[in-house]
């Protein structure tokens, strides 16, 4: 039973980055490019998710308690370089790329978690006792003006798209869904083509907010 929990909690983790923390990224970044239609498109949107039924409930329950299941399991691993024993993991492990994909999804993924509270206290815990009045847009403007917290805004979204890319690598790892050589060489491209698109978007979503 000692032994099974470990396994638990890693498979956990990895459901928790990919089903609902990885749907929500892309999700997010998709109604965020709402922005490239301009301030009132962007506001109206922002109004419309949180008029939502139940919209605080489902933040709390379904992402950001699964969000911060992932962030804190995933920097204790990191922490205490936990070693995922799967078979399929510790053959690849071997590999130079492979070893490199993790140190690359460690450092994302402690980026992200700073940068997750940071955009969590300027874009949505602000004026939150009337936050559907707010002119969200105006405010990103404002704040994406300097340059370091533009320059903080790229970083976690580069980190944010390539720890949800190579997860969805490693979660097949995880999980024994890619087994051969040329199911691995699958998933990694379509990983890859998935971080140069919602980087792609996410970029010019920031652009968006330029004065």
């Amino acid at each position: 039973m000692a032994e099974q929990a470990p396994r638990l909690a890693r498979r956990l983790h990895s459901i928790a980055g990919v089903v609902p923390v990885g749907a929500f990224v892309v999700f997010h970044l998709f109604t965020n490019a709402a922005a490239l239609k301009g301030a009132d498109a962007y506001n109206e949107t922002a109004r419309k998710m949180q008029g939502l039924p139940l919209v605080v409930l489902v933040e709390i329950l379904v992402i950001a308690a699964p969000l911060f299941f992932h962030g804190i399991y995933g920097l204790f691993r990191i922490a205490t370089d936990v070693p995922d024993p799967s078979p399929g993991r510790r053959a690849l492990t071997v590999a130079p790329v492979r070893r490199a994909l993790t140190f690359a999804q460690q450092a994302t993924g402690i980026a992200l978690f700073a940068f997750v509270l940071f955009h969590l206290w300027t874009a949505r815990l602000v004026q939150i006792h009337d936050h559907e009045s707010l002119d969200l847009f105006r405010l990103m403007q404002a704040a994406l003006a300097n340059p370091w917290i533009r320059a903080a805004y790229v970083a976690g979204i580069l980190s944010a798209t390539f720890h949800l890319s190579a997860g969805l690598f490693t979660f097949t790892e995880t999980w024994n869904l890619a087994v051969t050589s040329r199911a691995r060489r699958f998933v990694a491209a379509g990983a890859g083509i998935l971080f140069l698109g919602l980087s792609a978007l996410g970029l010019s979503t920031v652009s968006a907010f330029r004065l």
